[in-house]
Parts: structure tokens; C-alpha cells; sequence
């Protein structure tokens, strides 16, 4: 008997769902995904651990049963929505991937319908990338910047996919 597909929603983060992700644990090479405990989130006020940045910016993304399955960023740039995203490690490589990333470009519509939408990947995250160009992404740049593991290459993907 099959499972029915999971479908995902998108919901404002609040203080105790921004605690529960800095708990995930990821296996590496994805622990460069992990973050710093709660605690040291919030008393450096970075990310979510700022409770204005958490407002105006994070939220939470839930499966039909409301069991928290990651959470997105929609980060404000000139004409542009670039969205930050984060799956439960528990969920990574099951096949939600695609649902997932559509819940989160569908919230960044609805919260400028005008602005193109991108997001930054690092070039060795192939099963990421292989999931937003399912998504409707395509690779418009490569690039290096800064991350806390020193410098490393990024591809910059942007939605070219259905709007409605």
C-alpha cells in the first residue's frame, strides 16, 4: 500500500520551533548545515536567535499532520526573494524533497509576487541541487564567498518555474 504524497505548509516561526533546529544533527558533509546551540543563537542575536529577524524573515514549514519538517528564509534583496531552506535531517533523501521546495517558493510568492526568487547551493550539494531543478531552478551564476568553513563555491539557482 502506498503512502499518500506529503504536503507541506508554510507558517511563521515562533521561539520554540527556532530552538528545536538548532537540535538537528546532520551527518557529514551536511553538518555544515547544523547551527550553533539555541542558547548561543540567541544571546549573539544571529539568525533566528534575533527575534526580529525570525518575524520578519523565518518560518516554519509543516507536513498535513502540522509535525515540523524544516523551516525556509525569505531574505529581502533588491527585486529579488532569495530563500534560505532547511529539511529535518530525519527527512533528507526520502523523495519529499520537490514538495518541500514548492511550499516554500509558493510562500515566497504570496509574499511578493513581483520579485524573481533565488537561492545560493554549494556546488557539492548534488542531491540538492538535482532537487531544485526538479523544482524549476536553474543555475544562473557560480561563485565563491565566505562561510564558517573558509571560502568555498556556490551556485546561484533561480526560479523559473510555474507561478500559480
Amino acid at each position: 500500500m502506498n503512502e499518500a504524497p506529503v504536503t507541506f505548509h508554510v507558517v511563521p516561526m515562533q521561539e520554540e520551533h527556532a530552538e528545536l533546529i538548532c537540535s538537528w544533527q546532520y551527518d557529514p558533509p551536511y553538518n555544515i548545515y547544523s547551527w550553533l546551540p539555541w542558547e548561543q543563537m540567541k544571546a549573539l542575536e544571529v539568525e533566528f536567535g534575533d527575534a526580529q529577524l525570525r518575524q520578519e524573515q523565518y518560518a516554519i514549514v509543516l507536513d498535513q499532520h502540522d509535525r515540523i519538517c524544516g523551516f525556509a528564509q525569505y531574505f529581502p534583496l533588491q527585486g529579488v526573494t532569495r530563500i534560505g531552506l532547511g529539511m529535518h535531517p530525519e527527512l533528507c533523501g526520502q523523495g519529499q524533497g520537490k514538495a518541500f521546495v514548492t511550499a516554500i517558493v509558493q510562500e515566497a510568492i504570496r509574499r511578493n509576487r513581483t520579485n524573481e526568487i533565488d537561492l545560493e547551493v554549494l556546488t557539492w550539494n548534488a542531491r540538492a541541487i538535482q532537487v531544485y531543478l526538479k523544482s524549476g531552478f536553474v543555475t544562473q551564476d557560480t561563485y565563491e564567498r565566505q562561510t564558517p568553513s573558509g571560502l568555498m563555491p556556490f551556485h546561484c539557482m533561480v526560479y523559473e518555474g510555474p507561478r500559480d
